[in-house]
């Protein structure tokens, strides 16, 4: 189990979700133990930004990271979803704005564009984070919690009053020692309501909306003429976030992850309260492929 990264250098335009500006998306390949790197390209001096929990400052609707100096890098769940299903551990994201571009709101066409650079494996560990003890953030009706686990599962529920969600089921569990990210997860779409958009856009949210990169829905129904691509679109969508969430550690989990309700706030609670809890986690790295965990999740082969 290596660590890795791209082999060639790759880029996408888009917009913002929340800021409806165009923007451009560069991915670069990077060194052994560099992380996922931010880079604001637009600032008059170019700003790396390193992923990390602390960093994360603005969770409204998306996971934003915020320097001490102000400077932003938001909405970066979907895409660092991208990079934790197909074992990233390494790249320098260059961005022209102060978001990551929303695409069609899922995390397909980041695997598309990961999958188009190509996959290269480097001559260094990978380096896991091994779950030892319970950690668990609860508030309210809210909670999330991280088990010990031999491989990497998810658990999450969602509650929704709404005809749209009664009809579709609103819990779902996967263990990716069998199931597959690209497959069953990359594909489902961040979703809203109607009545939700003057306030965000009161707000400065919401701008670069629409059918296309969203799945929006009314009273009663979902508005999108082709419908859902999974019955339980929107829970996976909810486990499509806080893989991307929890891989702003930086490292892979081996862990059982659930919750019920969860937001980026609440998994962001939880990373900081496991690397706050010392003797709940540990640094692990495997020579051989039998010695990872039998159940961990199987990542695509390097392309």
């Amino acid at each position: 189990m290596l660590q890795r990264t791209l082999k060639q250098t790759i880029s996408a335009t888009g917009v913002g979700l929340h800021s409806g500006e165009r923007v451009k998306l560069t991915l670069h390949p990077a060194a052994p133990d560099t992380g996922i790197v931010f880079r604001r390209t637009d600032l008059p001096e170019p700003v790396e930004v390193a992923v990390q929990p602390s960093l994360v400052n603005d969770t409204r609707l998306s996971s934003t990271l915020v320097t001490t100096t102000g400077v932003r890098v938001g909405t970066i769940e979907h895409l660092m979803s991208a990079f934790a299903g197909l074992g990233i551990d390494n790249v320098v994201v260059d961005v022209t704005a102060a978001e990551i571009p929303i695409m069609d709101g899922s995390a397909a066409p980041f695997i598309f564009l990961l999958q188009t650079a190509g996959i290269e494996e480097q001559a260094r560990p990978k380096k896991f984070i091994r779950v030892k003890k319970p950690v668990e953030v609860v508030e309210g009706d809210k909670w999330v919690k991280l088990l010990p686990h031999e491989g990497f599962s998810v658990e999450l529920s969602i509650e929704f009053n709404h005809p749209a969600f009664n009809r579709a089921p609103q819990k779902v569990h996967i263990d990716f020692a069998s199931r597959s990210y690209i497959d069953e997860i990359s594909r489902a779409r961040t979703f809203g309501f109607m009545h939700e958009v003057e306030y965000m856009r009161q707000h400065g949210l919401g701008r670069g909306g629409n059918l296309n990169n969203a799945i929006v829905i009314d009273d009663e129904y979902v508005l999108n003429p082709e419908g859902l691509r999974f019955p339980d679109e929107f829970v996976r969508h909810k486990i499509l976030d806080a893989i991307g969430d929890l891989y702003i550690v930086g490292h892979p989990l081996i862990a059982a992850f659930s919750g019920h309700k969860s937001g980026h706030a609440l998994n962001n609670k939880l990373l900081r309260v496991l690397l706050d809890t010392p003797d709940a986690w540990e640094f692990v790295s495997f020579s051989q492929p039998d010695e990872v965990p039998s159940s961990f999740h199987r990542l695509p082969e390097v392309l």
